[in-house]
């Protein structure tokens, strides 16, 4: 069985393994002592410890998998003065990505009308932390210190320190190519161990979902079904639609091959609800699979999974529809595009933030307007949705990286248009 089969089997059974567990734990005709062991030694026990330990796994590899390959690519790139361009095109399209996204999470929204049959609770109360100014963003792009940098995992500064590193090596001589041979190497081998955690990842696959369902089940989205369904339709939409037609426009290419060969970045995404901790394995798909050469993948996907937000961003404006329609608040046309103007730039501006979604959806609701507290409403079903809308966020990078690729020759055809190419059969080009 492909590998691909078995990550999303584990997903189902981790799903239903769980939601089983939640009905045993709920449930009011099991002894005290049956409930205390299922929830000490199988949920918050042996789930729990396979579940940290994957993640702990998958985060151990972005920070030098990020470095070494932005290393590797703007090597390459350093002397043909194409690296402007593919910075420029790389962010034109995330950012026209996520206005499409939020523009049409709003129209929805504004015809489903998620938020007109749900009452106003009596005490929702929501605190979220102030996102930094503008100017302090932009000045802590650069890193002061690059190991500090690696040390805290600050995506921005290590793809700013990488970028200058790789220019220099080329710029080097002799000196850049001893030194950028010694990167290639210690790419091959991050690069193995991605593939050897790959091989584990059905059992943390399992284990992350299954104690995620077994904490939650699906009663959080009945309470919330209107809203929940409004974001998951619009996110889906936007996967499978927009980006299909992005690639199908700009490239020729067919975007079912790259759907069917996104599928195990699929599923390392639900069950991690990180682009961050997914990115070691968008890379090595976009590159191997994809056949997107090192040189365009290792800028743009590191650079996606830290500012593309086109699933959060459809979050925010429905949100932000559901939360004035509760709250009786009729939105102008102006409201609207400050909504689309706020979600689209916030993107980039907190992009190093944690809990950016929250902190983003409490800018656009002060912008429009509306009270922060609302967010208190949606939280018990944000976890699930976040597991969606990172899939689409990956997806988004895993297109843009197609796209610019393309559009630079930077493309291997032929891995792409093999729908059977395994990560481990091609090489990248330089």
């Amino acid at each position: 069985m492909s590998l691909t089969n078995r990550i999303l089997i584990a997903m189902v059974a981790g799903i239903l393994f769980g939601s089983l567990l939640d009905l045993i734990l709920g449930s009011s005709g099991i002894s005290a002592g049956f409930h205390n062991i299922i929830q000490t030694y199988v949920v918050d026990g042996v789930l729990e410890l396979v579940g940290r330990v994957f993640i702990a796994s998958l985060k151990l590899l972005v920070v030098p998998l990020v470095l070494v390959s932005l290393i590797c690519g703007s090597s390459s790139l350093g002397d043909s003065a194409r690296m402007g361009p593919i910075a420029g095109k790389t962010m034109v399209f995330y950012l026209v990505t996520t206005a499409i996204a939020i523009s049409t999470a709003l129209l929805v929204a504004v015809l489903v009308g998620p938020g007109t049959h749900v009452s106003l609770p009596g005490s929702a109360e929501f605190e979220v932390a102030a996102p930094p100014p503008l100017i302090d963003v932009l000045a802590d792009i650069v890193p002061s210190n690059p190991v500090e940098a690696m040390a805290e995992g600050n995506m921005l500064q290590i793809i700013v320190f990488a970028l200058l590193f790789g220019y220099a090596i080329s710029h080097a001589g002799e000196a850049g190519r001893r030194v950028a041979d010694f990167f290639r190497d210690l790419e091959e081998v991050v690069m193995r161990m991605v593939a050897i955690l790959m091989e584990l990842a059905p059992y943390g696959v399992f284990a992350l979902l299954a104690s995620l369902f077994s904490d939650m089940g699906f009663s959080a989205i009945l309470d919330l079904g209107a809203y929940f369904l409004t974001v998951l339709v619009v996110l889906i939409f936007h996967a499978a639609v927009v980006y299909s037609f992005l690639l199908k426009s700009l490239t020729g290419l067919s975007p079912r091959i790259m759907m069917q060969k996104m599928r195990s970045v699929w599923a390392f995404a639900f069950s991690t609800a990180s682009s961050g901790a997914t990115l070691p394995i968008t890379l090595r798909t976009v590159e191997r699979r994809l056949g997107v050469h090192n040189s365009v993948a290792g800028f743009t996907v590191p650079l996606g999974a830290t500012i593309n937000m086109d699933g959060t961003a459809i979050m925010q404006g429905v949100a932000t529809v559901f939360i004035a329609q509760v709250y009786g608040v009729d939105l102008s046309l102006t409201a609207y595009l400050t909504v689309i103007l706020t979600a689209t730039l916030a993107s980039i501006g907190t992009a190093a933030v944690p809990g950016v979604g929250l902190i983003t959806l409490a800018m656009v609701l002060d912008q429009a307007g509306l009270p922060v507290e609302g967010i208190a409403m949606i939280i018990g079903v944000d976890r699930l949705l976040d597991m969606v809308r990172t899939a689409v966020n990956v997806t988004g990078d895993a297109t843009v990286a197609v796209i610019v690729g393309k559009s630079e020759n930077h493309l291997d055809e032929r891995i792409y248009l093999n729908p059977k190419a395994d990560m481990e059969e091609h090489s990248r080009g330089d």
